[in-house]
């Protein structure tokens, strides 16, 4: 198996996997989700309609069936909490199909980047080699999107004080997709040659506070 590092070191040398992708030096878009003009007072499921319909579109046009790719669970925790140490991360397995399919699985803990030293905080990060129909991957991105709405498909629910990234990397492709939120998703690329379709197909979902760089990146044929 590709380690996660080998691999980020040979396609996306330097990039530290941590939000929010869009903002580092590789080709990217940052796509709006959630509808901003749906009122808060209406029902959750009203609220993400639009974020499960955009969030799933944009995952099915990075990820084809035979693509080879990595799922990437990162929880941010502090140093003493024991808790994944002694239950395994319901992302895998509740949404991997196939337990003979997490046999692949690694787990490693490594230094938060965000986070200061004092504070002694950690990622407990997990990841498997898979493919797209290895995965529930239309339940796990509702399941993302519903993070901030304390819902029972909430992922880290028995461990609210801890936070939790999950990033999808097309190992054939290699491309980046990472849901944050509700909210937006971005989507990175080795070349930005391979997210020109996505550019010029899903333009009108581009979040506008960051469409004059995104268009300058497909604007400049030097780039």
């Amino acid at each position: 198996m590709t380690s996660l590092q080998s691999y980020m070191d040979h396609h996306f040398k330097g990039l530290t996997l941590a939000p929010a992708l869009f903002y580092s030096s590789y080709p990217a878009i940052r796509y709006e989700i959630t509808n901003p003009t749906i009122s808060l007072n209406d029902p959750v499921e009203i609220q993400l309609k639009q974020a499960f319909h955009r969030s799933i579109t944009l995952f099915d046009e990075v990820f084809r069936g035979t693509d080879e790719m990595m799922l990437i669970t990162d929880v941010h925790t502090s140093l003493s909490n024991s808790y994944l140490r002694k239950k395994p991360l319901n992302v895998y397995l509740k949404y991997v199909k196939q337990r003979d399919v997490l046999t692949g699985l690694r787990h490693e803990v490594i230094p938060d980047p965000l986070e200061e030293e004092e504070n002694q905080r950690v990622i407990h990060r997990f990841s498997l080699l898979c493919k797209k129909g290895d995965i529930r991957y239309q339940q796990l991105l509702q399941a993302i999107c519903y993070e901030d709405f304390a819902h029972p498909s909430t992922i880290l629910k028995n461990n609210p004080s801890s936070g939790v990234e999950v990033y999808f990397i097309n190992v054939t492709g290699n491309l980046i997709y990472h849901l944050y939120d509700d909210r937006g998703c971005d989507i990175l690329a080795a070349d930005k040659h391979d997210l020109r379709f996505l550019y010029e197909t899903y333009n009108d979902w581009i979040l506008d506070y960051d469409r004059n760089v995104i268009d300058e990146t497909f604007h400049d044929k030097d780039r």
